[in-house]
């Protein structure tokens, strides 16, 4: 038997409001369909019927997919009717580009640490052309 999956706490339940909204985004980035569906939507709005149509999945299975991207902060909806549109909400990424970025500097160092490495590397091989000592 597998284990219920509990409900992500809303904003106001949580010591830290930030820590919250990256736990939703990247676990509403961790699925290809949710992915995907944001895609689609960076070209344009679209229904929700409109998102579901290249999934071979079913449309209720597309709205809960929706839901969670919607709950994350990353897409917007709009109904008119029964009429629901979905629009791509950029601040809760950008959120999660910003915490992403913070670790760019120890990135950045381990760039730097490989490069002087192959740097040293390349002054023990021969230069191309060049022959060695002692070789014919």
């Amino acid at each position: 038997m597998g284990t219920a999956i509990r409900p992500l706490p809303f904003a106001g339940e949580v010591d830290d409001p930030h820590e919250e909204l990256l736990d939703r985004v990247f676990f509403a980035l961790s699925d290809p369909v949710r992915r995907a569906i944001l895609k689609r939507l960076g070209e344009e709005p679209r229904l929700v019927s409109e998102l579901a149509a290249p999934f071979d999945i079913s449309l209720q299975a597309v709205s809960r997919h929706v839901q969670v991207l919607v709950q994350a902060g990353l897409v917007q909806q709009e109904r008119t009717g029964r009429i629901v549109r979905c629009s791509l909400e950029v601040g809760a990424m950008f959120a999660a580009a910003v915490w992403i970025n913070e670790y760019s500097q120890y990135w950045q160092a381990q760039f730097d640490a490989l490069a002087r490495w192959l740097k040293t590397l390349e002054r023990g091989r021969p230069k191309p052309g060049r022959r060695q000592r002692g070789k014919k």
